[in-house]
């Protein structure tokens, strides 16, 4: 899995919102400077859960549509002397 990399606006949105965090709850400022360090720290070494739960899921969503078009196939089906 390559690296997620974010856009400088997405990036710039993210080290907002973590200052903010980071002020807001643990009543501490930290600067932009280490706040892209930890953002990446996180892309690299987190993400990929957040990444293959997201794959995880999609292939739960993917599953349940696939089983429903079975169905409705099965559906479609005429009856015949044959069986399988």
């Amino acid at each position: 899995m390559t690296i997620v990399e974010f856009s400088k606006d997405e990036k710039a949105i993210l080290v907002r919102k973590m200052q903010a965090y980071f002020a807001d709850e643990l009543q501490q400022q930290i600067g932009q400077f280490d706040v892209e360090f930890l953002l990446d720290f996180i892309s690299k070494e987190i993400g990929p859960y957040y990444y293959n739960r997201g794959l995880y899921d999609a292939q739960t969503a993917l599953n349940a549509r696939m089983e429903d078009l079975q169905d409705s196939i099965y559906q479609l089906e005429k009856h015949t002397e044959f069986k399988r």
